[in-house]
């Protein structure tokens, strides 16, 4: 049996040589601090509320610079990988190298493939380990850099199987998903037992809200390559469908078959979501604890930990953690609960910066061409421009049909006054058995809002009695909501 981690590519095809006239490697500029990218992402988001349409493109093109210290080639100019740690030799494991640390792995990549430029297959890992590190520190201008290192792999062996795997990934850390199947399915015409190109298709289907045949790639991918990725994404097109138990049971045989600190750190931060989302926050900081104990620096633990914490009843820890979360990595959900915690405890001005910073990030990943219209619609909706949120939820309905673009859509609908064109959408969300209690929360206040105070209090009941604390401000308010359903009686 078996359990997701989520949540590819072209380019110029030239090798990763120094510019002439490159200064010495101890001259050359180190790349931003996490503090540095976050100060860029404040300037950029106080220059974007003095003004929209091209001067915000443009803004964004400087904040993407400003994020990166003026890297423009693969791994930079080339220039980093002078100072990096000593090179891969011979061949190069990209599953090794990415599952260990993702800065050296990347260092010695750029090493590697300065001194054996037509190793296809360390300019494929290069790829990869630029999109698994753009997934963890909130930066998608590596997502460029990544696109130009799997180009380069495919100009040197074209359709080699490691580099449309990885260009699967990379369309999906995008948000291409119809991209990413792609690119997975001509990899595995390659190689049937690819496990990325395999875990990148269960992906792939799950985000196009193909969710039965998302389940039947995960058994093939069980069946070919059983392991902690395949392991993961099992258990959650399992959990989309309702099956909490065996979700968690496989979690936990992936567990047992960690094989070192990264996998560990990667499946008991699963263990810990499931649980929270189950209402179960000490079984889930007992999950966190293991996976920073594994990796201390693990940000998706330090990021479940502190909404535990928060669910707990915990809002200073939980903000001091996620603090450190948005320090290091700026993306919008940390960013939105930081905010969230910070409104709760009436400070107004801090949840603006949040949520401005929120708007700065997503200019900035639309500039790297991801797709942000999912992340926008959820932000926009309770802290922004409720048309912007129906528009953006609208494009992300018309791009994939799964649960979270139809509560998505159904809480934009409600914001923006439509709450009886919204009902279907709300219970579309709710239909595949997933049981999510912002779902819950979104369709009680929905049903009620079109005058159905039965059912509205059934979701409402339903989604504090799941999860009570899963939001700051949604349970308070799903509370206030009952009271009142509860006075009309």
């Amino acid at each position: 049996m078996s359990p997701r981690s989520n949540d590819s590519t072209r380019g110029s095809g030239q090798e990763a040589t120094p510019p002439a006239g490159a200064p010495p490697a101890a001259e050359t500029p180190r790349p931003p601090s996490a503090a540095g990218r976050v100060d860029a992402l404040r300037r950029f988001a106080a220059a974007a509320r003095r003004g929209r349409g091209p001067h915000l493109a443009s803004c964004a093109v400087l904040l993407a610079v400003a994020m990166t210290a003026g890297a423009v080639a693969v791994g930079g100019d080339g220039r980093d990988a002078a100072r990096a740690v000593p090179g891969v030799s011979r061949a190069v494991s990209a599953d090794v190298l990415v599952r260990g640390d993702l800065d050296t792995a990347i260092r010695s990549l750029q090493t590697h493939v300065r001194q054996q430029p037509r190793d296809f297959g360390a300019w494929a890992a290069l790829g990869f380990a630029q999109v698994e590190r753009a997934r963890t520190d909130g930066d998608p201008s590596r997502y460029t850099r990544a696109e130009r290192a799997l180009a380069r792999s495919l100009a040197l062996r074209p359709g080699n199987d490691q580099a449309l795997a990885g260009q699967a990934a990379l369309a999906a850390a995008r948000h291409d998903f119809a991209a990413a199947l792609d690119h997975a399915d001509r990899a595995l015409e390659r190689n049937p037992y690819s496990e990325r190109a395999l875990c990148s298709r269960v992906d792939a289907l799950v985000e196009l809200g193909r969710y039965a045949e998302a389940a039947k790639a995960a058994t093939v991918a069980d069946r070919r390559r059983p392991g902690v990725p395949v392991f993961t994404r099992y258990a959650y097109v399992r959990e989309l469908r309702g099956d909490v138990r065996t979700a968690r049971r496989v979690l936990h045989r992936a567990l047992d078959s960690a094989a070192g600190p990264a996998d560990v750190a990667y499946v008991a931060t699963a263990l810990g979501n499931l649980e929270r989302g189950q209402g179960r926050y000490d079984t889930a900081l007992r999950h966190y604890a293991r996976a920073l104990a594994a990796d201390d620096a693990y940000l998706p633990a330090l990021e479940g930990r502190a909404r535990a914490q928060a669910a707990d009843g915990d809002r200073a820890g939980a903000i001091t953690t996620l603090e450190q979360v948005v320090a290091r990595s700026p993306l919008p959900g940390p960013l939105v609960a930081l905010g969230e915690l910070y409104e709760d405890r009436g400070d107004r001005a801090k949840a603006r910066e949040q949520y401005a910073l929120v708007d700065a990030w997503t200019a900035l990943a639309r500039a790297g061409g991801v797709d942000v219209d999912l992340d926008t619609a959820l932000a926009a909706a309770d802290h922004g421009d409720t048309a912007e949120a129906l528009r953006a939820a609208r494009a992300a309905w018309d791009r994939r049909r799964t649960v979270h673009t139809a509560d998505a859509l159904a809480w934009a609908l409600h914001r923006a006054g439509r709450s009886a064109e919204a009902l279907p959408y709300a219970r579309r969300a709710t239909a595949t058995g997933y049981r999510d209690a912002a779902f819950l929360h979104h369709r009680g206040m929905i049903e009620k809002a079109a005058g159905q105070d039965r059912a509205a209090r059934a979701s409402l009941t339903a989604a504090l009695r799941l999860n009570p604390g899963f939001s700051p401000l949604g349970a308070r308010a799903a509370r206030a909501a009952l009271e009142d359903l509860e006075a009309a009686r």
